[in-house]
């Protein structure tokens, strides 16, 4: 209803008055679902007869008054000014018809149970009122009234024809009540008239909106407001006043959201209305949808459906359903804790019964707190299989906490309990520990399936609670019982995995025969685990090779994040970037890293993250590795990571430490780590870590010590390889500061050694610390290579702390031009991986040299991009900003000799030998390919 149409409603009401005050009363049924304004029309009206002279005597129904006889014309007695005598008698009559209402049959008629004398005597007292002053007699609610009061209004109605009165009454036009001849018989009579009330119109809503809250916030959601409220002035106004709390939070709302007060509406709605209702509504509550209303409450179809279409009316329903899930949920919270658990446990048997979906049914489980059918845990089980598969991993815990307590079987709900330990990892790591009595309590009883044990051997393993780890891998191999195919598979998996994170415990492990591995690999994502797992291993144990990186990218394109894939993504991500492509495995890690985040798996979103931080380290990129490890560490807290804590340590603490951030290094490195920590391949990654920020704060004793143990573990796990970790070369550097360098020398030539041709950053590494132990003229030449192969392998910061080794050399050697055109890219590079210590140091040296350039000491460079080509200078400047040539060419759209031959051109014209001499201060002197 717009609020035209209001208006036009008092304006018929204010005829009828009109004519009451002249002596021609008037008799006003006022109509409508339930909240659509009656009442306070009713209140307006009201006072506007106040004003213009008429006495208002108003009365209101009440549900819980109905049985009390002469109830609502009591309130009509005593809210009329009578005078004492008349008031005396008024009540003596009420009294006497009480009396003699309350001892007749109930079942007769109305007439027959009230005295006509007393009904008569008891009108006559409000016409003669009337003769004093116009009369509004107001009754609100009038379906609630009881039936004496009923009989005497009614009455009354036919004999105000002729008095100064008018009689206005709100009636429900929705429901079933006791007197549903009441509005008829007022209608019969001439000088009544009926004023029909219905929703507000989307223009009525939006008026009602601006008149409060303003055209602003009106216009901003516009039918939004409507469509919530359903025309419904109750429920707009709970609408605003969420609005306005949220406003009074902050900044006006971005979106509109019902909340508290709009819940609270709902249920005043409900309460106004018929009793009846509200069964009703909380089985819709329950069931979410009208499909199967009639049987979860055990009532006939046609009653459900009128009470569905006078729900509808009253505007909380659109469609059969809540227009909003906080309507739904302010009506279920009103059930008694144990009806709602009644309801949803009937509602969880007829959509069993009727084929529903396990996840409709376990939710309606979840909501009841169990049950004790049979099917109930297989039901739960399949609704966590399918919850974990979409992402949705605390509904797949909590369908699993209930399936584990409802289970009677002891093996299921042990199973049940490890696949609870496996969700609830996803979202903390440390969580799971809980379970870790029970199951290995049930291992030792023999109920605990061998697949399970080993999940329960890495969970363990994980925190660092390596005797119990080892107890149960102990039991597993010692049991005697037959290994069933889940078991070997697990086994099978375990074996490389165990020999890349926990080297020691490889001998624990129960062997598998070949046959049984291969009768066990039976599924795509079974075989991928292995496959994934084995090509980490052999990374780690016999190097890289370039066919590895169309394996795993094959691996991880056919690969998602559902329940049992993060042992894939990890294995095959840091195959990449152990095995020298930090480059490929960084697009395919943010991916993961995403797809994590919509699955709300922060414990997996974490675990990524740490690996994206290693990564980031191996590409220079300090300011990328600072803010995955923090994010890492930030997602989980330190206790859920256990020993794989010190994976985003190790990459903060080395990040940071070449960055300069001291004071923030000595805070993660005060962070106590688990011992145990240092029997593991991350123990490995925080030596090395500690050791880099020993170096850079003059310790380079310290340094050594953590540098040597760290090789010793990766020697005694046979795992030493530089891909890993380059210890020789950081041993190398701590001798160098330490005043040896001829031991220096040897590691670094070892090293070298060792790298062979799959490792291109650590080789240029070794090869800038073999220069530091050469003849002052052999170091350009050794440097210059170094920074070849760091530019191949990709390193930004090691490239930069090779250039500016250069700078030095050159400058030793008096080469002022070339140290100066070195300094400048080794400051760019420096910058760009946000090396600030680095950074400043080249800054001092720069000034030296450009002193010593005033002096005349030295010439000045010449403008050497002015002597280079276009074609030239592109192929130059792209190759100074570390791309290889097969990069180069695909991006210039020409063939790698055509590269090769640009750059050879320019070597000559600049005279240097080598893209590492190449300046920072090239440009492009016309467009290029993006």
């Amino acid at each position: 209803m717009s609020l035209i149409e209001r208006q036009e409603a008092l304006a018929s009401l204010e005829g009828s008055l009109a004519s009451a005050i002249k002596g021609k009363g008037r008799v006003a049924l006022v109509s409508g679902t339930v909240a659509t304004g009656k009442s306070e029309l009713l209140h307006a009206f009201a006072e506007h007869a106040a004003e213009l002279g008429a006495l208002p005597v108003t009365a209101t129904g009440s549900l819980a008054e109905r049985d009390m006889p002469f109830g609502v014309l009591g309130q009509l007695v005593h809210d009329a000014p009578l005078v004492l005598a008349e008031r005396e008698r008024a009540m003596a009559l009420l009294q006497e018809g009480a009396r003699a209402f309350a001892s007749s049959d109930p079942d007769a008629d109305p007439l027959k149970q009230v005295d006509a004398q007393i009904v008569h005597a008891l009108c006559t007292v409000l016409l003669e009122l009337s003769e004093r002053c116009p009369l509004m007699i107001v009754v609100d609610d009038v379906h609630h009234a009881d039936r004496a009061s009923l009989l005497c209004l009614a009455y009354l109605c036919r004999r105000v024809r002729f008095a100064s009165i008018i009689v206005v009454f709100s009636h429900s036009t929705h429901g079933r009540y006791a007197e549903t001849s009441f509005p008829t018989e007022l209608m019969r009579q001439p000088h009544s008239h009926r004023v029909q009330l219905a929703p507000l119109t989307q223009a009525g809503v939006l008026g009602m909106v601006a008149e409060r809250l303003g055209p602003g916030a009106a216009e901003r959601f516009g039918g939004r407001w409507h469509a919530l409220t359903g025309g419904n002035p109750l429920l707009a106004a709970g609408l605003m006043d969420d609005y306005q709390a949220a406003a009074r939070a902050g900044e006006p709302p971005a979106e509109l959201v019902p909340g508290e007060a709009y819940g609270q509406a709902v249920l005043a709605c409900l309460h106004r209305a018929d009793a009846k209702m509200l069964p009703v509504a909380w089985g819709l509550g329950v069931l979410g949808k009208p499909d199967s209303l009639a049987r979860l409450l055990g009532a006939s179809q046609e009653y459900v459906t009128r009470e569905l279409n006078t729900l509808e009316a009253a505007g909380l329903l659109t469609g059969g359903t809540f227009r909003h899930e906080a309507a739904r949920a302010a009506v279920l919270a009103e059930l008694d804790a144990g009806e709602r658990a009644d309801l949803h446990r009937r509602a969880a048997r007829l959509d069993y019964d009727g084929g529903g979906s396990t996840t409709t049914v376990a939710d309606h489980l979840i909501s009841a707190g169990g049950a004790d059918d049979p099917w109930a845990v297989e039901v739960l089980e399949d609704a966590a299989r399918h919850a974990l598969r979409d992402g949705r991993v605390e509904a797949a815990v909590e369908y699993l906490r209930l399936a584990s307590r409802s289970c009677a079987d002891d093996r299921r709900r042990y199973r049940i309990t490890t696949a609870l330990m496996r969700a609830e990892w996803r979202i903390n790591p440390s969580t799971p520990t809980g379970h870790f009595p029970e199951l290995t309590d049930a291992l030792r009883r023999g109920r605990l399936r061998g697949g399970d044990a080993v999940v329960l051997a890495k969970a363990l393993l994980w925190h660092g609670r390596l005797q119990d780890a080892e107890d149960v891998l102990k039991h597993l191999g010692e049991s005697g019982e037959k290994l069933d195919a889940d078991a070997i598979t697990e086994l099978v998996v375990a074996r490389p995995w165990l020999r890349c994170s926990y080297a020691p415990f490889l001998a624990h492990l129960p062997q598998v025969t070949s046959e049984q591995s291969r009768a066990a690999i039976l599924t795509v994502a079974a075989y991928r685990r292995l496959e994934s797992s084995v090509t980490l291993a052999a990374v780690l144990t016999r190097g890289p090779r370039e066919e590895i990186v169309s394996g795993v990218e094959r691996i991880l394109r056919s690969t998602r994040l559902d329940e049992m894939s993060m042992d894939t993504v990890e294995s095959a991500l840091l195959a990449l970037t152990y095995g020298g492509r930090p480059d490929k495995a960084a697009p395919w890690c943010d991916l993961f890293i995403d797809e994590a985040s919509s699955r709300r798996a922060p414990s997996r979103q974490a675990r990524l993250s740490a690996i994206r931080a290693e990564i980031a380290l191996r590409q220079g990129d300090m300011l990328g590795a600072e803010f995955h490890g923090r994010l890492a560490l930030d997602t989980i807290p330190a206790s859920g990571w256990g020993v794989a804590l010190g994976g985003p340590l190790s990459s903060l603490v080395i990040a940071s430490t070449a960055m300069g951030k001291y004071e923030a290094v000595n805070e993660l490195l005060d962070q106590p780590v688990p011992e145990a920590m240092f029997q593991t391949r991350w123990g490995l990654h925080y030596l090395h870590a500690r050791g880099r920020y020993s170096l850079a704060t003059d310790h380079p004793q310290l340094a050594l010590r953590d540098f040597q143990r760290c090789g010793e573990l990766m020697g005694k796990w046979d795992l030493d390889v530089p891909w890993l970790i380059p210890w020789r070369a950081e041993v190398a550097e701590a001798c160098l500061r330490l005043g040896r360098p001829d031991q220096a020398r040897r590691l670094a030539e070892e090293q070298i050694r060792r790298c062979g041709s799959g490792a291109p950053r650590v080789h240029g590494i070794a090869m800038r610390l073999l220069a530091a132990t050469s003849e002052p003229r052999h170091r350009p030449m050794l440097l210059r290579q170094a920074g070849d192969l760091l530019q191949s392998g990709g390193d930004r910061y090691e490239l930069a702390r090779v250039l500016a080794d250069l700078t030095e050399a050159f400058h030793a050697l008096g080469e002022y031009r070339r140290a100066g055109m070195i300094g400048g890219r080794a400051r760019a590079v420096a910058q760009e991986c946000h090396a600030e210590p680095l950074h400043r140091s080249l800054a001092r040296e720069g000034e030296a040299g450009a002193a010593t350039t005033a002096t005349g000491a030295a010439t000045e460079a010449p403008d050497v991009t002015a002597i280079l080509s276009d074609a030239e200078r592109r192929v130059a400047v792209l190759a100074a900003a570390g791309y290889t040539n097969r990069e180069i060419a695909d991006k210039l759209y020409v063939t790698v000799s055509t590269v090769e031959q640009h750059l050879t051109r320019t070597y000559r014209k600049l005279d240097i030998t080598s893209r590492a001499e190449l300046p920072s201060t090239l440009q492009l002197g016309t467009s290029m390919p993006a």
